[in-house]
């Protein structure tokens, strides 16, 4: 895990919605470029950005992405981020 990514990624408000909108599953760029209400030129930006720092990965089917939290990487920052406190958060 690369910690100053995920912290990059996490820091942008745009960013962090994205991640609140694929805690319910899966869902398609097109999907999210009309939830976000955002071009998807400027939407793949973020996600570019969310792949970079591995906080979501990308599956294909047939003509479509769909994006999808990468649980194991949130578990990796709040064990830091607990350790990085003393074991308590």
């Amino acid at each position: 895990m690369a910690i100053p990514e995920v912290l990059a990624a996490l820091s942008d408000d745009t960013r962090r919605t994205i991640l609140s909108k694929l805690k319910g599953g899966k869902k398609s760029a097109g999907d999210l470029a009309v939830e976000m209400n955002m071009t998807p030129q400027a939407l793949s930006y973020h996600l570019s950005k969310l792949k970079k720092a591995d906080l979501i990965y990308e599956t294909r089917y047939k003509n479509y992405i769909y994006y999808e939290l990468n649980l194991s990487i949130l578990d990796e920052v709040i064990l830091w981020m607990r350790d990085l406190r003393g074991g308590q958060l």
